[in-house]
């Protein structure tokens, strides 16, 4: 099965970061300015998410027509002037319901890669720091998720639970968190050796102070790259399952819209295009940003 980036992220930090001797990084910040000013495709990966963003939060001031207001006397219309995107089999206005849509797919983006984050980091530290027995359990749950195939857990957990957008949370927050466990416990075992941990631990500070100040913020930076590669991932599950019938047929998303266009693919192209498009724009201004983020946070791309 083909590698996500993702995946391959993942699996580089995890394999390297033990043996690296990696200090904690104060110019972060600064590493992510200059990259914005050197890699222009990660500045216009985030003006497009931005543009994105603004798009689906002021959507009644982008969109002219009410997405869904049916009017069969205008059922798949071509694009036109009235019509920028054409209208669909109920004679909806295609392009106010991508813009609308992007409210609900931006939503599947960011709720479930933040859930995976939360829950993902929060067990790599305690399997990190903890060790021995609560590392081997939490790693071998994360080693029986990461066995299954993605999109078929995602489809088990759906077809379990029932289609409702809540349950999607559920099903793609179960596929991502076992990664960004595996990075954090991984960087957690490197860091608790660092001298800094270890004059704090002398000190007598509590192992949850030792973790949640000193060994959390040296994650982060790895963190945020792991959640703008998680963000299309989730979108692209979402479509995937839409597509396939798993997703809720109620919810109004991109991926929705392209299983509901793929009937008339040929007769009227325009009814997936649009939504195709909107996936495909988004999916690539998050992984340009990623990549970004990536070049200038990993240090083993410095090297």
């Amino acid at each position: 099965m083909k590698k996500t980036q993702k995946d391959l992220y993942t699996a580089r930090l995890s394999k390297q970061i033990i043996d690296a001797d990696l200090q904690p990084d104060v110019g972060v910040r600064g590493s992510i300015v200059n990259m914005f000013r050197t890699n222009h495709a990660a500045l216009a990966g985030l003006i497009v998410i931005l543009l994105i963003v603004l798009a689906a939060v002021f959507a009644p001031l982008v969109a002219r027509q009410d997405p869904n207001a049916l009017n069969l006397a205008n059922m798949r219309k071509p694009p036109s002037a009235e019509h920028w995107f054409g209208t669909d089999d109920m004679g909806r206005d295609v392009f106010a319901r991508v813009i609308y849509g992007g409210r609900l797919s931006l939503m599947i983006g960011f709720v479930p890669s933040v859930i995976s984050l939360v829950l993902g980091t929060a067990l790599g530290l305690m399997a990190g720091y903890m060790g021995r027995h609560v590392d081997a359990l939490i790693m071998r749950l994360a080693d029986v998720v990461l066995a299954f195939p993605s999109l078929l857990l995602a489809m088990v957990v759906m077809y379990t639970l029932g289609a409702s957008i809540l349950n999607m949370f559920i099903a793609l927050s179960i596929i991502n968190w076992a990664g960004t466990a595996r990075v954090v416990r991984a960087q957690t075992l490197s860091l608790k050796q660092k001298e800094f941990v270890e004059a704090a631990r002398s000190m007598g500070v509590g192992k949850f102070s030792i973790v949640f100040k000193h060994i959390l913020p040296n994650c982060l930076p790895n963190l945020i790259v792991l959640f703008t590669l998680d963000i299309p991932g989730a979108i692209m599950w979402e479509s995937s399952m839409s597509f396939l019938g798993v997703g809720d047929p109620n919810a109004a998303s991109w991926g929705l819209m392209v299983s509901q266009g793929k009937s008339y693919a040929y007769m009227c192209p325009w009814l997936i295009l649009a939504p195709g498009l909107a996936i495909l724009v988004t999916v690539m201004a998050f992984n340009f940003l990623g990549d970004g983020l990536r070049d200038a946070i990993d240090p083993y791309m410095k090297t």
